[in-house]
């Protein structure tokens, strides 16, 4: 094989790329062009040869935006395929922006696709308000267990309804931050309340009181509503007789407290009984030990001669008439007992 041979086969080759390129960068010109979404070809060319960015890609999304009353530069479009966006998604999302009404820029939209978040969804959200379940169930939390002054525990379900804050859906918290909060707002509401019968009786007052509490504030969303989806007493199987087996219950509590009472006032009073027991034996030992000192004491006075011995026979009559009458005394009341 010779040197033309080579030679005209890197040329057929060349040709061969030159012209699949020009024929996509063409099939897209003219597919612009028709749709009334003109541009250059030179332009086109740029993009494909030298920026390597898909040429279709880029026409498809300016004559979406085309047919939809929106112009939108293709070095815009461009910028932003470079930048690692969805070019597509926010095309979509200023189209739906547009029809809804709501102003939103293409930087704008760019920016937000950039930081993570999905600009059509938010435009959606922002269009059709979504409803968040709050606790979150998929992480395994049924209810909200809230307690109310009288000690009863509650158990609380709600539902927020959201709109997207496009403003601030950059660098705003998400849905997490709104479930977290709703729940410290209704947790906190119920806390306040007197009786668990406010909360059942009047649900929208938490749910008002937590609306009011401005929970949105640096979130990424605008709260519509929060609604009580459910409220029940924490560990009654039959919701029915709540009331009553709550006052059973009360009732025992007071019965147990009485009871105590009581048996703190008898140990009390076992307490001073054995106390004066104590000081009748102490008294008791006391006489005992006196009487022991009058025979000594009698002996001294006949010693030192001031006790003779009819004096002492005197002594000794009155002693035994007095141990007579109150033998005498004794039997009168056991004949009255009788």
């Amino acid at each position: 094989m010779n040197i033309l041979t080579i030679l005209s086969i890197i040329v057929l080759l060349v040709a061969a790329f030159v012209f699949i390129i020009i024929l996509s960068v063409a099939a897209a010109w003219v597919q612009a062009w028709g749709s009334g979404a003109k541009v250059k070809i030179s332009r086109l060319l740029g993009m494909k040869i030298l920026r390597k960015v898909p040429v279709m890609l880029v026409t498809r999304a300016r004559i979406q935006a085309a047919k939809a009353g929106i112009d939108i530069n293709t070095d815009l479009l461009e910028a932003h395929y470079l930048a690692r966006g969805n070019v597509m998604n926010v095309v979509q999302a200023l189209i739906a922006a547009d029809k809804a009404n709501i102003e939103l820029s293409f930087q704008q939209a760019a920016a937000i696709d950039l930081a993570g978040r999905d600009i059509l969804d938010a435009v959606t959200t922002s269009v059709n308000p979504k409803v968040i379940d709050c606790p979150n169930p998929e992480k395994g939390n049924a209810f909200l267990d809230a307690v109310a002054k009288d000690g009863i525990r509650l158990l609380i379900k709600a539902r927020v309804t959201v709109r997207t804050n496009l403003e601030q859906l950059v660098g705003g918290a998400t849905e997490e931050t709104i479930i977290a909060r709703v729940g410290q707002g209704i947790v906190s509401a119920v806390g306040s309340m007197e009786s668990y019968k406010n909360v059942l009786e009047n649900p929208d007052h938490i749910s008002r009181k937590v609306l009011d509490s401005g929970l949105d504030a640096q979130t990424a969303f605008e709260i519509v509503s929060i609604d009580i989806a459910d409220v029940s007493v924490a560990g009654t199987a039959n919701t029915a007789n709540v009331g009553a087996q709550l006052e059973t219950e009360r009732a025992e509590a007071d019965k147990k407290m009485r009871q105590a009472e009581a048996e703190g006032r008898r140990a009390m009073a076992i307490a001073a009984e054995q106390e004066m027991r104590a000081r009748v034996q102490e008294m008791q030992s006391k006489v005992i030990e006196a009487q022991a000192q009058v025979p000594l004491a009698i002996a001294q006075a006949f010693k030192d001669g001031n006790l003779g011995v009819m004096d002492f026979y005197k002594m000794q009559n009155v002693m035994a008439d007095t141990s007579m009458r109150e033998s005498l005394a004794g039997g009168d009341e056991e004949i009255k007992g009788e």
